[in-house]
């Protein structure tokens, strides 16, 4: 059975712009969407380029993108682009690291900050939490089927699945949060830093903690390579590291 694909849509305006000007498809993880949200209208501006984004969860985008969905440039989960990369349907050396981010806990901005730098002590946090948010399990989203596991490790998975609150994605999961609907929430730190009323607590004990590289890589049938190129370039850039930084992301290692 196919997941449900609940994708979050996001083109420029088309405003006037230079005969030149290439309209760039992408498909990309929502774990970066408010780093290159931010930079899209910029980019615009300097090249005339149009984009039309595609967001979905790492589940999302491997059903979207075996589906054949035209794309010019793809954004995803490295462990996504590695299955890609095996399919022959990229072009050869075009994947770039863009960064890497871990999995944080989201609390609603002004609450008391809770202590969960071990593993007992996060353990402790979900156990004593009214209620904690989470990815909806068959969108396959990341950071959802990391906690799972650690779930299963911690020995709490019925205790916490039982209360748990079910999201769309990470930025649902700190809209949420930052609504009262939940008290906590566990998601990419990226998802949580950019969300008005909810606060980023702090990340996951490094022993139990999620290091994820996202990366691009340009498809075959990409009608706007060099566009594409360009915009990867852009975001790699010098220039780009603060904005990088203040979502949530490292250089990767």
């Amino acid at each position: 059975m196919r997941r449900a694909l609940t994708f979050v849509t996001v083109a420029t305006a088309m405003l006037a712009t230079p005969a030149t000007a290439a309209e760039i498809k992408v498909i990309s993880a929502g774990a970066v969407r408010s780093v290159i949200a931010g930079m899209i209208e910029e980019y615009r501006k300097a090249s005339g380029d149009i984009f039309d984004f595609t967001v979905g969860t790492t589940g999302q985008l491997r059903d979207v993108i075996t589906s054949g969905a035209p794309a010019d440039l793809l954004i995803t989960s490295g462990p996504l682009m590695v299955d890609l990369e095996k399919t022959g349907k990229l072009v050869p050396g075009s994947r770039t690291d863009l960064g890497r981010v871990g999995i944080g806990v989201a609390i609603r901005d002004g609450a008391p900050v809770p202590d969960f730098s071990t593993p007992e002590a996060f353990r402790k946090l979900l156990l004593d939490a009214k209620s904690v948010t989470y990815t909806a399990p068959e969108l396959g989203g990341t950071s959802a089927v990391h906690l799972f596991a650690l779930l299963k490790k911690l020995g709490i998975y019925d205790e916490i699945t039982k209360k748990g609150i079910h999201a769309k994605g990470g930025i649902d999961i700190s809209q949420k949060v930052a609504r009262g609907e939940a008290e906590i929430g566990v998601t990419l730190i990226s998802e949580i830093v950019p969300v008005k009323g909810a606060r980023m607590a702090g990340p996951l004990p490094e022993e139990l903690q999620l290091w994820t590289v996202y990366t691009s890589a340009i498809p075959a049938a990409s009608k706007a390579p060099d566009a594409a190129r360009a915009f990867v370039k852009a975001l790699t850039s010098p220039a780009m590291a603060p904005r990088w930084s203040a979502g949530g992301f490292e250089p990767p290692k």
